[in-house]
């Protein structure tokens, strides 16, 4: 797993990325895949689950991911939520691309291979959230409607809220379509800055696209990390489903507050 220098100076968060290393899966979903709906052996990938559990002192059922599907909703997870059964849980969790709470022992996360994992933490209000933004997701500004949540649901103020953009798809190897200039400008995105021509083929900067929604948000760019980590390009250590296909596995990006 990694960790960032940035959110390493709150002793009362714990937050990582999981890595390719350290599972039991086998071929594309080799070996730490902790994502439960990209076709995986489901032994494989419970066992997994409880490694990771192991590791971070965290039971299982408090290990909460949704079932994302590249839109822009944010779910609450609150004392309701935690009481019901399993099977209400999963409803809840069905289509929504990020989570926040403010409750301690939770830990919260997003799955991707080659999307943008977006980690947050407010330490004046001890309020934690995590979204998931693949260029759907990034045009749709999840990660501002994330901070809308925040602020909306647990009075955050923007100049409190720390921000990091996890391992996901470089510009360089982010080959994109005509299409996604005219969505990205439509939406109002500098497409100057986040579009790049490379041997005459478009290429999206996500990284830079979502740093720019943080800043329109008035998150201070000194409470901004950019991780750096292309997944393409290193593939051995992280999932890339533009690499490996979308049958392959997924990282957790993750935060939990201390109890």
């Amino acid at each position: 797993m990694i960790t960032y220098t940035l959110l390493e100076q709150f002793s009362e968060i714990t937050h990582f990325c999981t890595t390719r290393h350290g599972g039991v899966s086998e071929g594309n979903y080799g070996t730490f895949n902790i994502g439960p709906y990209s076709g995986d052996n489901i032994e494989h990938q419970t066992e997994n689950l409880n490694r990771l559990s192991q590791t971070i002192n965290i039971p299982t059922q408090d290990i909460i991911f949704p079932y994302q599907t590249h839109g822009n909703e944010v779910f609450t997870i609150d004392k309701e939520f935690l009481s019901k059964k399993t099977s209400d849980k999963n409803q809840l969790l069905s289509g929504k691309d990020a989570l926040i709470t403010n409750i301690h022992d939770v830990c919260i996360g997003v799955t991707t291979a080659d999307c943008v994992p977006v980690t947050f933490y407010d330490p004046t209000q001890k309020v934690i959230a995590v979204a998931h933004a693949g260029w759907r997701g990034t045009s749709s500004q999840t990660v501002k409607k994330t901070i809308d949540a925040m602020i909306l649901h647990f009075d955050c103020k923007v100049a409190d809220i720390y921000a990091v953009i996890g391992p996901s798809i470089s510009v360089e190897a982010y080959q994109v379509g005509e299409e996604l200039y005219e969505i990205f400008k439509s939406a109002g995105f500098p497409v100057l800055e986040i579009f790049k021509t490379i041997d005459s083929n478009l290429h999206l900067d996500l990284w830079k696209a979502n740093e720019w929604l943080l800043l329109q948000a008035s998150i201070p760019l000194n409470q901004i990390e950019i991780a750096g980590l292309c997944t393409y390009k290193n593939h051995q250590d992280f999932f890339s489903a533009r690499r490996l296909g979308i049958k392959s596995g997924r990282l957790l990006s993750a935060i939990c507050i201390k109890n």
